[in-house]
């Protein structure tokens, strides 16, 4: 199982849209939220994606072309 860290950064259009959780429904890929600041008009969430490293990169261009804004993150953000 490959692992890997992103930032999802959400247009204000798609904060309250169940993005994340149709990613896990989609694909086989297991979300892990390590960090993340939603507001009103803007959110971004740091995940764990965890998974086969087809499905995750499927997965990723999925977000991507719902207009959601993916960046890879190194490091674990929560342990520093």
């Amino acid at each position: 199982m490959a692992k890997r860290r992103v930032k999802f950064t959400f247009p204000q259009q798609l904060i309250t849209e169940p993005v994340i959780y149709q990613l896990g429904k989609k694909f086989s890929v297991v979300t892990n939220i390590r960090r993340a600041d939603v507001r009103k008009d803007r959110g971004w969430v740091v995940l764990e994606l965890e998974g086969d490293e087809a499905e995750i990169e499927k997965g990723i261009a999925w977000v991507s072309s719902q207009g959601v804004r993916v960046d890879p993150v190194a490091g674990d953000v929560v342990e520093g």
